[in-house]
């Protein structure tokens, strides 16, 4: 279960620059890095993402300004090494509608949410061919692709239950020597029906969306 100081909260009125420095694909994938993997230096992270070292440095530096990551105890005196301030990052997904700054950070949130879960099926499936997974693992784990149909109260029903069951099993297992980092990620994403045109709206819709998207430039205004 995560605390309330484990937990960042963010405002889109109040968390305007915060959510202006995060909507950036490099920068959440670094947060969550650390988050999973915990203290790492610019350069480590370099290795991890692909990066260079002085990209890595500089989106590290702005996370810091906005109180998402911050130095954690140096090994030695050569590099800092930093840490994720909080465990998890929850926002309320009406609030995140009000407008495009905060939009746009939904977006690509969700998106990088996404590539965290094919990475971490490549690290998983590693992980069992090597053995580093012992086989009580195969049967439990899995993805499931399931399109129930649910009136938004169920919906929410079901996240309430999921979150719920999942803090239970959580402070079950916290003193259990088998427990292993789960990658849980799960998606309740209500599809208008087709009509007519549809696809080729939503086509043009999405081109749209994606040229709107924040670039990548390490120059980056994250003020």
């Amino acid at each position: 279960m995560v605390s309330e100081e484990q937990r960042r909260v963010l405002d889109p009125e109040q968390d305007a620059a915060a959510l202006k420095a995060l909507a950036h694909p490099l920068r959440i994938r670094l947060l969550g890095i650390l988050r999973q993997d915990g203290p790492a230096t610019a350069s480590e992270l370099a290795v991890a993402t692909g990066e260079s070292s002085a990209s890595t440095s500089y989106h590290l530096r702005v996370l810091a300004k906005h109180a998402f990551i911050a130095e954690a105890e140096h090994r030695d005196g050569r590099e800092r090494r930093w840490q994720a301030v909080h465990a998890v990052t929850s926002w309320s997904n009406g609030a995140m509608e009000a407008s495009p700054v905060s939009r746009t950070w939904l977006s690509v949130s969700r998106r990088a949410q996404i590539e965290h879960l094919g990475a971490s099926l490549v690290r998983h499936e590693a992980d069992m061919a090597d053995g580093r997974l012992g086989p009580e693992w195969v049967e439990p784990a899995g993805i499931s692709d399931l399109m129930p149909r649910l009136t938004p109260e169920s919906l929410t029903e079901l996240w309430d239950a999921l979150n719920g069951k999942l803090d239970e099993l959580t402070a079950r297992d916290a003193g259990d020597p088998r427990a292993a980092q789960v990658v849980l990620l799960a998606a309740g994403l209500p599809l208008a029906p087709r009509t007519p045109g549809a696809e080729q709206e939503a086509a043009e819709s999405g081109a749209q969306r994606q040229a709107a998207a924040p670039a990548r430039p390490d120059s980056e205004d994250a003020s």
